[in-house]
């Protein structure tokens, strides 16, 4: 799934953070830290960033019809 431009329920744009959060949080870093200094203090928005899968690399490898 990919992640949405806008937050569902509040509207604020948060797809262009997303790859920020990803690189940092792998890298190590506590999600709940990179997620305040990103400026994502509502709850709506954050559980859209923990709940997200990444599937767009295991959806690529099948073929379309």
């Amino acid at each position: 799934m990919i992640i949405p431009i806008r937050c569902i329920s509040c509207g604020k744009p948060i797809g262009h953070l997303w790859d920020d959060f990803k690189k940092r949080t792998q890298s190590g870093q506590d999600s709940k830290e990179v997620m305040d200094e990103l400026g994502l203090k509502r709850y709506c928005c954050r559980a859209i960033f923990l709940g997200q899968v990444d599937t767009l690399e295991l959806i690529n490898k099948f073929k379309k019809f």
